[in-house]
């Protein structure tokens, strides 16, 4: 081994031995700007356990971090959290190269590790609330199926406090910092915030349901070590807080202009939809022409937004490509409570505006009104009536949410 890369003590008996991914941009459709890390720890305690793995391009970086502290084949636990690739790729070769005495998962996380590797590993299965003995110490399993993952599990740590979250309270940021309190915090709740909103929304009543769990398991949390990104030390309950409300969906006087645009009639249209709902009152306006807005910035400024309005032209009697791929990431999100409209121009098939009003109706968007489509190029009329329906998704996005947003 290059004997460059050590392990990072974070806490009086964890280290973190993971990997930093500085050219990560794209994580499964989701843009990853700032890269990830792949958190993986070593926990010395009379059992030394290692919990979880790395992607399998970082194998060699997480086992010269381990034996920058111990002999790698002291390991007699790998705890496997969640088995997703970025946190198992190099579990097979691990345990080929330490052969530990046993590897730990649940019960969905076993039958995945065996769907993935085709291998004849046995894996202990623990349950929810199950202990394992360390010697001086514990390991805490609770279940938290389907965050993201059916296997998903925390695992929490006795006496230090430490909960291991895998995914759940997590953010892909790489950073040489391990702890949240050493970055900018309005980077890491904007990083937060984007990994929830592409990632964990659509099982945010699930989310809802584990931090309502959390105060009746008696947990002395002081710190939350997730898979991604920096370790929550100062303040761990102030994740908690921003996934709380953040479950809830609870929406803000905020809009989100999203559109494309083929000969910039849609385009003009957008503006004068963003005149109505800023002459109607709203300050917080997002306009995300997707020319040069990923779909995942369009999903992180929807988490908090009231209302979402779409506008496409017509190609081959379809939406266009780019909405459609908008629409379709935003659709699996399943985001809820939102006010949403649609504009468009068409040439001789108005077809664009009819199937966004039915995606926006099959997400559970409640329209404005029918929306509004042009024929070519949209004269003064045609601009009023989306003048007009900016001012209508203003009027009810006042009503739902009568005081300002904390941010207006």
């Amino acid at each position: 081994m290059s004997e460059v890369f050590n392990a990072i003590q974070v806490a009086d008996r964890v280290f973190w031995v993971g990997a930093i991914d500085w050219e990560l941009r794209d994580f499964h459709g989701y843009l990853t700007s700032r890269g990830t890390t792949y958190n993986a720890y070593l926990v010395l305690t009379d059992q030394v356990v290692l919990i979880d793995t790395v992607k399998a391009s970082f194998k060699d970086q997480m086992m010269e971090r381990i034996a920058s502290v111990i002999d790698p084949a002291r390991i007699q636990t790998i705890v496997s959290n969640h088995s997703e690739l970025d946190h198992t790729g190099s579990l097979p070769a691990t345990i080929e190269r330490i052969r530990p005495e046993r590897v730990v998962a649940s019960g969905p996380g076993a039958k995945a590790l065996k769907e993935h590797f085709h291998w004849n590993q046995p894996v202990q299965v623990v349950k929810d609330g199950e202990k394992l003995d360390l010697g001086n110490g514990s390991l805490q399993f609770f279940e938290a199926r389907m965050l993201h993952w059916p296997d998903s599990q925390l695992a929490y740590l006795e006496p230090d406090g430490i909960l291991f979250s895998n995914d759940v309270f997590g953010m892909h940021l790489a950073s040489t910092e391990r702890f949240a309190e050493q970055l900018d915090c309005a980077l890491v709740i904007q990083e937060a915030a984007r990994y929830y909103a592409n990632i964990i929304l659509p099982y945010s009543k699930k989310v809802t349901r584990l931090i309502e769990k959390l105060p009746t398991l008696s947990l002395d949390i002081r710190q939350i070590m997730p898979d991604h990104g920096p370790i929550w030390r100062q303040d761990p309950g102030q994740i908690v807080e921003l996934y709380r409300t953040w479950a809830a969906q609870q929406r803000t006087r905020k809009a989100v202009v999203v559109y494309d645009t083929m000969w910039q009639s849609t385009a003009k249209m957008s503006r004068a939809v963003v005149e109505g709902l800023v002459g109607g009152g709203i300050d917080q306006v997002r306009v995300m022409p997707l020319e040069g807005s990923h779909r995942s910035d369009v999903a992180t400024e929807v988490l908090d937004a009231g209302a979402l309005l779409v506008g496409s032209p017509t190609l081959n009697n379809e939406i266009y490509p780019t909405v459609a791929d908008v629409m379709t990431y935003l659709k699996g999100l399943s985001p809820a409570n939102l006010l949403g409209a649609s504009f468009g121009s068409y040439g001789w098939s108005p077809q664009s505006v009819k199937q966004l009003d039915r995606m926006l109706t099959e997400m559970g968007v409640q329209l404005v009104s029918e929306g509004v489509a042009v024929q070519y190029v949209p004269d003064a009329a045609a601009l009023e009536r989306c003048r007009a329906l900016g001012a209508a998704t203003a009027a009810q996005l006042i009503e739902r949410h009568p005081e300002p947003s904390p941010a207006e």
